[in-house]
């Protein structure tokens, strides 16, 4: 859970950061990341909904990108998604460290979500 929480305040101080920046400067098209900055945000919060949705045996389920097109509403997207998120790491047991998802234990999963958020 501490991992979730660092990844998730540093999250936090990248949405503090964008606040100081143009909206024009988070939309346009960048090398790196997901196209944009705000994108590459997006991104990340979608992912790691989606991947925790499979690890508790739910459909996987993305987000459209086209409806979240300003900081605050990434931002608002990434607070309603984190309640699931702790949930399912509240719950974590080590019986569950070698299930799979597809073809990597519940253990790998999490591993990359966790990376997934600096990379």
């Amino acid at each position: 859970m501490i991992l979730f929480q660092y990844n998730w305040q540093v999250r936090d101080q990248w949405f503090d950061w964008c606040e100081q920046v143009p909206s024009e400067q988070l939309l346009k098209e960048r090398t790196g990341g997901v196209e944009s900055i705000l994108r590459t945000l997006f991104h990340i919060v979608d992912v790691e909904q989606a991947w925790i949705r499979g690890l508790n045996g739910k459909p996987e389920f993305h987000y459209d990108y086209k409806m979240y097109q300003s900081l605050q509403q990434v931002r608002k997207l990434s607070e309603q998604c984190k309640p699931n998120v702790t949930a399912f790491i509240e719950n974590w047991s080590d019986e569950m460290s070698g299930l799979k998802l597809d073809d990597f234990t519940y253990n790998e999963v999490l591993d990359h979500v966790i990376a997934h958020e600096i990379m």
